[in-house]
């Protein structure tokens, strides 16, 4: 069976060369607005792996206001901020944007702004959206965490731009809230990036109600035609809770214009496994929807800044959801009812979504990956490279597909 690759999630070659040269010194970028000292940059380590421990095992004890206190700023923006602008540039940068069709005066919002690491990360990934009169909203708790991100966002920008160019077409307003603060205007785009996992620690509803609630507060910020772009961790929680929010956009309507290759159930929902046969029944999830890249070409600086810290990254994960009022990729898309059919699915041909790392098969490599069939197990031939992330056609065999024991996945070589 042949196979054919059509798009990565994370093809470095797509990343803007002025990008790459920003990401690559962008501790110089911070060490402009928030300077240290040697003796500061030496317990910077310390105060990196402290900041994680708030942000992971100690979240329940943490402050409220805890991006206030100017140690962990500091520690925030060089080394998670850096490492968030690289997975999302390089995402941003891969992912078509055509559905969302911005033009001069239109509004966008990022809800938990932070230090506006999204709209950071869009202006280096998008060159064609830097010329558009946009302004934005950027909505976080934090006064402190919010002004250091627009110091940060307009000294990477200005550096792309030219002699001839005077100032940013790009307005930022500083919004002190949290999700669910109003803003003037209706936005055209909305981002988000980690927020759900914040905000959703300390419920206790099931996800499936907290999607409903929470896609529904989304859509009263959003203008005619507007598009959503949800970035989460690439955690079971999480991908569950976009797995969730997938299900919600699509049954308003909505166009999914990446991950998804299909409009059926998610074949990779992060439910957990329930069963007579299954170990530790109802306490493991099953496969959930992430994508992975290997940090081999991240900065060294932030490489060593990790290591240093003892919180080393081999791999960058997440998952997200992009999702639009209408296709716009009509080549490839078509409207049904309740979101779109994908016009490269014909009944030879099949589209996958890579979602998962190599899987050693014997002598053979396989990828688990997202169908409107279903989880598939892709086999590809010796020597052809696939990666997580990668949209994929496959002829389908006249003869009916064998399932993997294992996941019970249908089994397609290519």
């Amino acid at each position: 069976m042949k196979s054919d690759i059509h798009e990565s999630l994370f093809n470095p070659k797509k990343v803007p060369a002025d990008a790459k040269s920003i990401l690559e010194n962008f501790d110089s970028i911070i060490q402009g607005i928030l300077p240290l000292n040697s003796r500061q940059f030496s317990k910077l380590p310390d105060d990196i792996r402290e900041l994680s421990h708030q942000l992971t095992d100690e979240r329940s004890s943490r402050r409220m206001h805890y991006m206030n206190d100017k140690v962990f700023l500091s520690a925030y923006a060089r080394y998670f901020m850096w490492w968030n602008l690289i997975r999302l540039t390089k995402l941003f940068s891969n992912i078509n944007f055509d559905s969302v069709n911005l033009s001069d005066g239109d509004f966008c919002l990022d809800i938990g702004s932070g230090p506006l690491t999204v709209v950071t990360a869009l202006w280096l990934s998008r060159p064609e959206l830097r010329s558009k009169k946009i302004t934005w909203y950027c909505l976080d708790i934090s006064k402190e965490v919010l002004s250091l991100g627009e110091n940060i966002f307009l000294s990477a920008a200005a550096k792309t731009l030219s002699d001839s160019e005077e100032e940013l077409p790009w307005k930022i307003i500083r919004v002190k809230g949290s999700f669910g603060t109003m803003i003037k205007e209706k936005a055209k785009l909305i981002t988000c990036a980690n927020m759900f996992n914040e905000v959703f620690q300390s419920e206790t509803h099931p996800l499936t109600y907290l999607a409903q609630k929470y896609s529904s507060e989304l859509k009263k910020y959003a203008a005619e035609n507007a598009s959503y772009l949800i970035v989460e961790p690439g955690v079971p929680h999480s991908a569950r809770f976009i797995t969730c929010l997938r299900e919600c956009f699509i049954s308003g309507a909505l166009f999914i214009t990446a991950p998804c290759c299909h409009t059926q159930s998610c074949p990779m929902d992060g439910k957990l496994l329930k069963g007579p046969h299954v170990k530790n029944a109802g306490t493991k999830s099953g496969k959930w929807c992430n994508f992975a890249f290997n940090t081999d070409d991240a900065p060294a600086k932030l490489k060593k800044l990790s290591s240093d810290a003892k919180l080393p990254k081999d791999r960058a994960v997440l998952s997200f959801i992009f999702a639009s009022s209408h296709p716009g990729d009509k080549k490839t898309l078509e409207k049904k009812p309740g979101g779109f059919s994908n016009t490269r699915d014909t009944d030879e041909t099949l589209l996958l979504r890579i979602a998962s790392d190599p899987i050693r098969l014997y002598d053979k490599t396989g990828f688990y990956a997202c169908s409107k069939k279903g989880l598939v197990l892709f086999i590809p031939k010796k020597g052809k490279p696939v990666f997580s992330g990668d949209l994929i056609t496959v002829e389908l065999p006249k003869n009916d597909l064998q399932r993997d024991k294992k996941s019970g996945a249908l089994i397609i070589e290519g």
